[in-house]
């Protein structure tokens, strides 16, 4: 298995975090948890004619080898059994919106078929890519499709750019109304811009960014106590924070970190 990244260049770079391509990937389990982050996802299968999830009832999902995976704050399980060779945009929070010619809310805890939301172009991109002989080549297709798209025509909301910053910096939900007071804008207002750029309400969105902030901070290899991670994180206490973990994740924060070969937000299951 291979993983490379790419950073895009500017003014890809203020709505993107990174192009990335997976090779080769055949783990051997056979099913894997994925778990919200917030973000936007375009992925793209070069291997496989079709991408196949589950939802949280366990109901198998097939889809077309290029979806895109809106804005999660609920977890889902990815289909393993067979090989793939994977390529992908992982969009910064709010920053898939220019892309896609709708309210980002409308793709939260969705995935949907690439073609649903670009036509032709689509299928176009996928054949490219399929036909490149270079990872470097991948990347810069990307680039092409995504420059394309002309993103300097839309800019950000200044309240939502600003309430961003300070909620990935410090996303307790105590910040929210420190936040709005700040803006100097009427709560409904900016909750329902808010949603249309990031794809879910700010309390939320912070709840989600403190989950993502404490399984980064619980690594395997050092001993931890619950009640410190709880309090430290921002917790009331150690029940409220089990409760938020499993409902984030479907599992608790001993049985995380019991999984052995997990990247943070992608866990195997037997």
């Amino acid at each position: 298995m291979l993983l490379q990244t790419y950073i895009p260049q500017a003014p890809l770079s203020s709505f993107i975090d990174y192009f990335w391509l997976l090779e080769g990937y055949n783990p051997s389990h056979k099913r894997e948890l994925a778990l919200p982050n917030g973000s936007t996802e375009l992925i793209i299968d070069l291997h496989n004619d079709t991408v196949q999830l589950f939802d949280r009832q366990n109901t198998r999902i097939i889809l077309s080898s290029a979806i895109v995976c809106g804005p999660h704050s609920e977890h889902f399980i990815i289909d393993t059994a067979n090989e793939s060779t994977m390529i992908g945009v992982h969009f910064k929070p709010g920053g898939a919106t220019p892309f896609f010619d709708m309210p980002i809310n409308e793709l939260h805890n969705s995935i949907v078929p690439l073609d649903r939301l670009w036509g032709a172009r689509a299928k176009d991109l996928r054949d490219e890519l399929l036909y490149s002989a270079t990872t470097e080549h991948r990347f810069r297709i990307l680039e092409k499709y995504f420059l394309a798209q002309n993103p300097l025509s839309w800019s950000w909301n200044p309240a939502v750019k600003f309430a961003l910053t300070e909620f990935r910096n410090s996303p307790y939900i105590h910040s929210i109304s420190d936040t709005v007071e700040q803006i100097g804008m009427s709560p409904k207002r900016f909750i329902q811009l808010f949603k249309e750029e990031v794809g879910m309400t700010p309390k939320r969105f912070c709840r989600l960014m403190r989950f993502q902030k404490v399984i980064l901070a619980i690594g395997q290899g050092k001993r931890i106590e619950w009640m410190d991670v709880a309090i430290d994180s921002g917790y009331y206490d150690q029940a409220h924070f089990i409760k938020e973990f499993h409902a984030f994740s479907g599992l608790t924060p001993t049985n995380y970190r019991l999984i052995e070969g997990r990247h943070p937000n992608h866990v195997p299951l037997s």
